[in-house]
């Protein structure tokens, strides 16, 4: 993947593929942004290792700000925004949806699962999806 620059109020920020080497930073974006919810070190090698898994980072002065994960199905032609995150520092600047616009632009399918305010919708829910019980809903958007 080419890398694409974001230019933010506080500088540009860097979109570029992640893989196995971010790691370290990956775990400490899940452990901020998730506290009760952040996903264990398996799970994190998977997603930045396994094949059909889109994966890109926000970079910002040399560190890690955001993370995104698109998981593909390609057989199925769907596609779901496994996770996305952005460290709280770094929010309203534009990171996360210049993420997600990204990851939609690598994913090519005709179905993909995420956020009512870039046009998706309900349509299902998870029930005691998270750690503490809590439902996750499934959001749908037609491409």
């Amino acid at each position: 993947m080419d890398a694409s620059t974001l230019t933010t109020p506080d500088g540009s920020v860097s979109i570029e593929a992640a893989s196995l080497r971010d790691l370290a930073a990956l775990r400490t974006i899940e452990r901020i942004c998730f506290p009760k919810d952040a996903w264990p070190l398996l799970d994190l090698v998977g997603v930045l290792s396994f094949p059909g898994v889109v994966r890109l980072k926000a970079i910002k002065d040399e560190r890690m700000v955001g993370f995104i994960a698109g998981d593909v199905r390609r057989g199925e032609g769907v596609a779901w925004i496994a996770t996305v995150a952005v460290l709280p520092e770094y929010r309203g600047k534009g990171i996360g949806a210049a993420l997600l616009e990204a990851c939609e632009n690598k994913i090519m399918v005709k179905s993909i699962r995420l956020y009512e305010r870039f046009g998706y919708e309900r349509v299902g829910e998870w029930t005691g999806y998270y750690q503490d019980g809590e439902t996750a809903l499934v959001m749908e958007k037609k491409r």
